[in-house]
């Protein structure tokens, strides 16, 4: 192996090695001062309401506290509390199954759906505001292949025990 070589492998291994602790800095978003502004408390909320909004990409898949729980890697406990919390708001609402009667599942309020579109709009702006000096094809390149990433991470299935 060439000096040249192993410089370029060694930089493309500290690259990649920042990549997680860059993953850790993204919520820092929600700090930005952009005219949609979404409270702290809100980002933890929009977690739950997009998981509602969106389940699971599986036709017919219904919301469940369970359901966020397992989604979001948290203690069923942990999941209850936040579901509350966006139910207390008035985002969320309880109600029965389609699929099976005995289950209660978790639809959005028209208020959640106003609280999702807002946090979006604060997305789009921080995202604006953050890539203000970027070029456009830098911007769109980022954008699409961010987007390629968290779709692949959506196919992803936890491992059976």
């Amino acid at each position: 192996m060439t000096s040249e070589s192993g410089t370029k492998k060694a930089q493309a291994g500290a690259l990649l090695d920042a990549v997680g602790p860059a993953f850790s800095r993204l919520r820092r978003t929600a700090l930005l001062d952009v005219e949609n502004p979404v409270s702290r408390k809100d980002m933890t909320r929009t977690l739950v309401l997009a998981l509602v909004e969106d389940p699971a990409d599986v036709p017919g898949q219904e919301t469940t506290v369970g359901v966020v729980a397992e989604r979001l890697a948290v203690d069923p406990s942990v999941a209850s509390r936040m579901v509350s919390d966006c139910i207390a708001t008035g985002y969320l609402i309880r109600a029965a199954s389609q699929l099976d009667g005995r289950r209660t599942i978790l639809q959005l309020t028209p208020e959640g759906i106003e609280m999702l579109a807002r946090f979006r709009r604060h997305q789009r702006e921080a995202f604006e505001h953050i890539t203000r000096e970027w070029s456009e094809h830098e911007r769109l390149d980022f954008a699409r292949l961010l987007i390629k990433y968290v779709d692949a991470v959506a196919d992803l299935r936890p491992p059976t025990r």
